[in-house]
């Protein structure tokens, strides 16, 4: 029996940077009566109260784990929501990263003719490099590395360049940076320890689980992945994981 489903956040439970939809909040709220949930992302806490929280009503919280920036933060719901931890970068370390970032996108040839807002975010715990720029529209950005190619050079050059580090593609235009070791699989292990749940207890769903996607280091913990090509796509699945769970929706008369 499942009693954690794991989600990716832009992509899979939203569009990039936008806010869950009413049907997503209400399927979300019914999953939390029948099994944990957690949500790992590449966006820092503020985009998580943005995108997710606002939404949801305020009923098994407790039940909700949020992990910001890719699993370098860990929030739980205790009379309010409460940090257990955060891995942050030094101050070095983060000059060494926007350097080496800023130099491979110069030279791969794929700078963005137009941006929306700042490219390159300070999330410190992550290093986050938006193609486009953080405030870009979703249209723009869903066009410009659908395929992740772009990215892919990019992140090849910071593979060289930033070996102490680890360097994965989230999102529609992103890259993001954390510490080694420091991924969706170490927050994965995190929940497992602070939850006491078993990873075959678990289910994770991303639309980034390919090589090099921010999503694909959750297969190195065992944990059931499911990929997903989109949030609609995801509204299906948590459907399907709440029939087998033994939801039942609430009779009208």
């Amino acid at each position: 029996m499942k009693k954690l489903v794991i989600f990716d956040l832009d992509g899979t439970l939203a569009e990039s940077k936008a806010a869950i939809d009413e049907e997503m909040a209400r399927l979300l709220s019914n999953l939390l009566t029948v099994a944990r949930v957690a949500i790992i992302s590449g966006g820092d806490w503020p985009q998580f109260q943005k995108q997710v929280l606002a939404y949801l009503p305020r009923t098994d919280l407790q039940k909700l784990s949020i992990l910001p920036t890719c699993g370098t933060k860990y929030y739980h719901y205790d009379h309010g929501w409460q940090q257990l931890y955060a891995e942050n970068f030094t101050a070095q370390e983060k000059k060494l990263i926007i350097e080496q970032l800023t130099d491979a996108v110069a030279t791969s040839g794929f700078k963005a003719e137009k941006t929306w807002g700042e490219q390159i975010e300070d999330r410190d715990s992550q290093i986050t490099y938006s193609a486009l720029g953080q405030s870009a529209p979703i249209k723009e950005k869903s066009k410009w590395d659908p395929d992740f190619e772009k990215r892919k050079q990019i992140k090849k050059k910071l593979d060289k360049t930033l070996k102490g580090f680890a360097v994965n593609m989230g999102g529609a235009t992103s890259i993001d940076i954390t510490k080694p070791g420091i991924d969706k699989a170490y927050g994965i292990k995190k929940l497992k320890k602070t939850l006491n749940i078993k990873i075959d207890e678990m289910i994770f769903i991303g639309d980034a689980l390919m090589a090099g996607g921010n999503d694909h280091p959750a297969y190195k913990t065992g944990v059931s992945c499911l990929q997903t090509r989109g949030p609609e796509d995801t509204k299906r699945l948590i459907e399907g994981i709440m029939v087998c769970l033994g939801f039942k929706p609430p009779q009208h008369n």
